[in-house]
């Protein structure tokens, strides 16, 4: 468990810093072009890999694997700070995400295996507390390692970290879950997966460069998509069991955390950088923006055991997400004249209510999966979590550069890396800048009434024991 939790505030810690740091990151290198990528190439590699971890993790087991994925993460940070260019940052971020695949779902995997499903609501809540704790830490280190340091030390953190939890894996856990007949792996499961979501990756990000591309793009991983449910159907040990699809609440829990996870990434990535650029906020301060929303994502977690026993999945997710669309309608609705400290308070709101829909997620889908299933249902849930970025990132950063294209008139890129960073620039930059930041947050309420629609939709009417 303490290597869990250690494991836990490593990979939480990675996204507060990073968030804080990509203003700096992207003036430093000449990014803004490719900023979306320093998040989506973690995320992909992290989408990819997730599924693959989760089915071997009930094959082969679970030490092994967090040991990799532990090695593989640590690795990736140190690549990450030595970074001289955009390119070399975004091909570390992919290693890094490869070892994330492996830490983030076996996390919540060693939970299941160690708790029982009463009691699991609390050992996820301290788990939380790891999470909450690297939510006060992060922005405070990342913001005060990018003002007195560089942005290359908000990777090196994680070095020791990672050496630490290696170690304690090592030597102190010692593995009792028996796991199933090893058999062999499910390769074409694993190609048409990969090609899926690189192509879908690839389309977002294209879509505002080369719309034609993209839709190719589309339709390719349409194909590899339907080429994998065919697939996993006759796959004797398929990588993604059509088992776990039976019940439409799973899928429900899926798709919510999914969606969700798109909404997590447009705040924690643009908040800073409107905090910073338009309000002229400091890295410090802008980073807690981003830790007010885990704070309260920490406390709600606390109250999820009770929310299981008393209240119906559907009916907690549609209201949370109500209150959620309500409080980024102020923020697109007034622009400019959007008060700093309403960013903390929809920071809250939005941490509030993601700490009990997600947590809800992670344990109803465990739940709900058959026993010798545990770990390919946690992978699924995390595999939509971190697709959900994945897609949502690139998304929201061809919306950005679409509209700073169409917006920017005379304005030169470089003047709007500036802004972004916090430095001078013209008036009609920081118009450009507001007009494209709102555009993004049209697409979180859209988002949220997505998931409203998808959760009427789910047959359960009873709350589940």
């Amino acid at each position: 468990m303490a290597a869990v939790l250690i494991a836990t505030f490593m990979t939480s810690v990675e996204v507060t810093i990073v968030t804080t740091a990509i203003p700096t990151i992207i003036a430093n290198l000449h990014g803004l072009a490719w900023q979306s990528w320093i998040m989506a190439a973690y995320l992909l590699t992290t989408a990819i890999t997730t599924p693959i971890y989760g089915k071997l993790a009930d094959t082969y087991g679970r030490k092994r694997l967090f040991q990799w994925g532990v090695a593989v993460f640590t690795g990736g940070s140190l690549l990450s700070g030595l970074s001289p260019s955009i390119g070399w940052l975004i091909v570390a971020r992919g290693i890094q995400g490869i070892g994330a695949g492996a830490v983030m779902p076996l996390t919540f995997t060693l939970i299941a295996d160690f708790f029982p499903y009463e009691k699991r609501a609390q050992a996820m809540a301290l788990n939380n507390s790891a999470w909450g704790l690297s939510a006060l830490l992060g922005p405070l280190l990342g913001g005060f390692l990018v003002d007195h340091l560089s942005w290359h030390w908000v990777f090196f953190v994680n070095v020791p970290l990672g050496v630490i939890v290696f170690g304690l894996t090592a030597f102190g856990y010692h593995e009792s879950t028996t796991m199933a007949t090893k058999q062999p792996l499910d390769r074409q499961g694993i190609a048409w997966l990969t090609i899926s979501l690189v192509s879908l990756l690839l389309a977002a990000q294209s879509l505002s460069r080369s719309p034609g591309f993209a839709f190719g793009l589309v339709i390719i991983c349409g194909i590899a998509l339907w080429r994998l449910v065919k697939v996993e159907q006759q796959a004797t040990s398929a990588l993604i069991s059509p088992v776990l699809f039976r019940s439409k609440t799973f899928v429900v829990q899926i798709v919510t955390a999914c969606l969700l996870s798109g909404v997590l990434i447009g705040y924690q990535v643009y908040f800073p950088i409107w905090l910073q650029g338009l309000d002229h906020v400091n890295a410090t301060a802008a980073g807690f923006s981003v830790s007010f929303s885990s704070i309260m994502w920490l406390v709600a977690g606390f109250l999820v055991s009770w929310t299981l026993k008393h209240l119906v999945p559907r009916r907690l997710t549609m209201a949370v997400v109500v209150i959620q669309a309500i409080s980024y309608g102020g923020l697109v609705l007034l622009g400019a004249h959007f008060p700093v400290w309403g960013f903390y308070v929809v920071a809250a709101i939005n941490g509030f209510g993601m700490g009990l829909v997600i947590s809800q997620n992670t344990i109803l889908a465990q739940h709900l999966a058959p026993k010798q299933l545990v770990g390919t249902a946690t992978a699924m849930l995390t595999l939509g979590r971190s697709l959900g970025q994945t897609v949502m990132t690139a998304i929201y950063g061809g919306v950005l550069n679409v509209v700073l294209q169409l917006r920017r008139g005379s304005v030169p890129m470089r003047e709007l890396d500036a802004v972004v960073a916090g430095g001078a620039g013209s008036l009609q930059a920081a118009g450009v800048l507001l007009s494209a930041l709102q555009a993004v947050f049209v697409l979180v309420v859209m988002l949220l009434a997505i998931v409203w629609v998808v959760n009427a939709c789910d047959p359960n009417r009873e709350v589940i024991a």
